[in-house]
């Protein structure tokens, strides 16, 4: 079962406001999913894939683990996302000039300080609108190390290493965090996990938006391979 986030598309009116959200209801979400899984199909558990920022919502939802069996976390963050942000801003040249702002406003949410939106850059407010900046600040407290290492279950690292958004050393910073995980590094795969041939930013961008694209060699295998292998009744 694949679901949207609270307040938006399939999901669009379940709140009022979609941006007055944080990421403890995005996790309590998957784990009344989850439990409602069980119920209604009378499986022992429910295995939870978190993709990117959805890794970490996986994450939190484990830490009240009933009705989970483990976890798939694919492309998913090592570090808190303030740096992972701090990390993307500084790729990218053009983004000189903005840098020192979006690093003050980063520390800000960080410490649970929202900033007015007359005190940000034009080119910043898409990433630190007032209205989303409640959902930053909860966002920006999570460590995904810490995380995994309070969750006993059985989890797979999946990761791309052609990923320009999540680095491999994401995942082995997870993997640090709970030697027991298992993990799996895919070649030639990128943060959506659609196989990638060259270096070229742009091309690695460019299949984000190509859904006709399958998915990277490896990928299917790797998920299936892990949850037939580690599945067991609870």
């Amino acid at each position: 079962m694949r679901i949207d986030k609270r307040g938006m598309f399939g999901s669009a009116h379940a709140v009022p406001d979609a941006n007055t959200v944080t990421m403890e209801d995005y996790a309590a979400d998957v784990r009344l999913w989850a439990a409602t899984i069980r119920e209604k199909t009378g499986v022992a558990c429910v295995w939870v894939l978190g993709h990117s920022e959805g890794g970490l919502v996986t994450l939190l939802a484990a830490q009240r683990p009933e009705n989970i069996c483990g976890l798939l976390l694919v492309s998913a963050p090592g570090r808190k996302a303030g740096d992972v942000l701090r990390e993307q801003l500084a790729a990218n040249p053009a983004n000189a000039l903005i840098r020192e702002q979006a690093g003050s406003i980063i520390g800000g949410l960080e410490r649970g300080e929202k900033v007015t939106a007359d005190g940000i850059h034009p080119a910043l407010r898409p990433l630190f609108q007032p209205e989303v900046q409640g959902f930053l600040i909860s966002l920006f407290a999570l460590d995904p190390t810490k995380l995994i290492a309070a969750y006993d279950g059985p989890v797979l690292i999946l990761q791309g290493l052609s990923d320009i958004q999540v680095s491999r050393t994401d995942a082995e910073r997870l993997h640090q965090a709970r030697p027991d995980t298992e993990i799996v590094l895919l070649p030639d795969t990128n943060h959506v996990l659609k196989a990638v041939a060259s270096d070229d930013r742009a091309a690695n961008v460019t299949t984000y938006q190509d859904a006709n694209l399958p998915l990277a060699p490896g990928v299917v295998d790797a998920l299936a391979t892990f949850v037939n292998q580690t599945r067991k009744p609870r």
